[in-house]
């Protein structure tokens, strides 16, 4: 039987580019989102088709109001920001962080893969190009797997030991997409910006739109976006 793994997907780059990288070990492939009170809901329509795409066995979209806790400016009114330099983008923590974000999208597939008996967990966090967020560290990683191991019926009692695969921590945004493309992934499917147009056009200022832009210069890939600007 072909071993089971819970992809956490948000319908951008990277969770999709490790999706494909899932589906190339020969996973059979159990896709989770979130509906988080995030601006750019709009990310749960492109994690819709991403598992269309990879023929996911399931998707699952979870609704969690982290608008009640706040502290992001991706769930409350707070600006997001915009035309930000690289170096800014890259050596700081913005408002766009979302408080524990990662650590609690974790114990939700932590828990379903628990569930179906799925030993690999797989995360498109990233640590070279991005927004300098805490938890997408291997730090951070390896001590959620550790926790993992411990907090579990299943791995407590042998039956299985919980992996988190990172395939993309050590790559640039140009890698990860040069190597998606490889794979042929359909970056048309997804989706990056954090304040898009009521349309649903990217707005191509803010910082993931800005990693989204360099990363496919840099990677020669023609960018598929659709810009509001």
């Amino acid at each position: 039987m072909k071993k089971k793994a819970v992809v956490l997907s948000s319908g951008g780059i990277d969770s999709t580019t490790a999706m494909a990288i899932a589906a190339q070990e020969g996973f059979t492939l159990f896709s989770l989102s979130f509906d988080y009170g995030q601006r750019h809901r709009c990310e749960l329509a492109a994690a819709g088709r991403v598992a269309v795409f990879f023929n996911v066995d399931k998707h699952l979209v979870l609704k969690i109001d982290m608008g009640a806790i706040g502290g992001s400016a991706l769930t409350t009114d707070m600006a997001v920001p915009k035309e930000r330099e690289i170096s800014d983008v890259e050596n700081d923590i913005p408002v766009t962080y979302v408080p524990a974000r990662n650590t609690i999208f974790l114990s939700y597939g932590l828990a379903w893969a628990e569930v179906l008996a799925a030993s690999d967990i797989v995360i498109g966090v990233n640590a070279v190009d991005y927004s300098g967020y805490p938890d997408c560290r291997p730090a951070f990683i390896q001590a959620y797997q550790a926790m993992a191991n411990l907090a579990t019926k299943a791995a407590v009692q042998g039956h299985m030991a919980v992996r988190i695969h990172t395939p993309l921590i050590h790559m640039t945004k140009a890698q990860i997409i040069q190597t998606g493309a490889a794979l042929g992934v359909d970056y048309a499917l997804t989706h990056s910006c954090y304040d898009p147009s009521p349309a649903g056009l990217a707005c191509g200022r803010c910082d993931s739109c800005v990693l989204r832009r360099k990363g496919f210069q840099e990677a020669g890939v023609p960018d598929p976006t659709q810009y509001s600007i």
